[in-house]
């Protein structure tokens, strides 16, 4: 009875352990690849679970997710013979599984070495035709575009599909930024001293016309200060007149009285006058009579 139980028991470890290497599964971001003896039967699974012959056929998995290559930096010449040294990365995936193990034998490393074969000699092609200027700012998003299309002709045949390429940056190299510093500072001095002219003659119209209108306010104050001097001296002449023509004897007297207090009686003054001088007229008579 016991020998029978372990029978049983065997062979359902035996059915267990056939069944097991009888099924695999491919997972949403796996591509799968089935072989019998060594030789590629199938390529094209979809995910979930999938049988083989146990022994006879073995299953290998790769990655189905867009992969990235991080490049190390390379010097190119530009159309004017520049050095430039160019950092970028790759963005890739594998976009036919079977042509892809058979050219790479499923080396990633491998496969990276030769995309970033490809991409470093399209990229030097690109800048070998364009200047600085156009590398830098003016043509890059197109040297991209050119470089993902010569990159997937010549790469589709591996099995290899590139997404994209991307420029993280440009630097120059320690000539070239000397003498690009050096333009810009001659560019940036042009243009201060430009900045100083205008300025120089902006403050030169602002004087003169500040000048300009300090001289009409000086000379319309004064024609306002000598009409209002004029209308005074008009009105006082008339209060003058008046008064003179109610009492003009008071009037006389007034201001005789007023012509001894500011000439008589200060030290230092001569006044050579004959005694009977109209001048002394209030000093013989308060009426003023000769």
């Amino acid at each position: 009875m016991n020998n029978s139980k372990i029978g049983i028991l065997i062979a359902v470890a035996i059915v267990a352990i056939v069944f097991l290497a009888s099924v695999f599964t491919v997972g949403e971001r796996e591509l799968a690849i089935k072989f019998r003896l060594g030789e590629i039967v199938k390529a094209d699974y979809k995910p979930g679970l999938h049988f083989q012959m146990p022994f006879i056929n073995n299953v290998k998995k790769f990655d189905k997710r867009i992969l990235t290559l991080d490049a190390r930096p390379a010097n190119y010449l530009t159309k004017e013979k520049k050095n430039v040294n160019v950092d970028f990365f790759v963005k890739w995936r594998i976009n036919d599984v079977s042509t892809y193990y058979t050219s790479m034998s499923g080396n990633e490393r491998k496969a990276m070495e030769r995309i970033y074969t490809t991409i470093n000699e399209s990229l030097r092609g690109e800048f070998s035709n364009r200047n600085i200027q156009e590398v830098i700012s003016g043509e890059r998003a197109m040297i991209m575009d050119d470089v993902t299309k010569q990159a997937n002709e010549q790469l589709g045949k591996f099995g290899i599909k590139i997404v994209d390429v991307r420029v993280k940056r440009i630097d120059f190299t320690a000539t070239i930024s000397d003498s690009v510093y050096q333009r810009m500072e001659a560019e940036r001095t042009r243009v201060a001293k430009d900045l100083r002219s205008r300025g120089a003659e902006a403050a030169e119209r602002i004087r003169a016309n500040a000048d300009r209108q300090r001289t009409v306010t000086l000379a319309n104050a004064y024609k306002e200060a000598q009409q209002l001097r004029g209308g005074g001296d008009a009105k006082a002449s008339e209060i003058y007149a008046k008064a003179y023509s109610k009492d003009r004897e008071f009037f006389s007297f007034y201001r005789s009285l007023n012509a001894y207090r500011n000439s008589v009686g200060k030290n230092g003054d001569v006044m050579v006058l004959e005694p009977d001088s109209e001048f002394f007229r209030y000093f013989k008579d308060a009426s003023g009579k000769r």
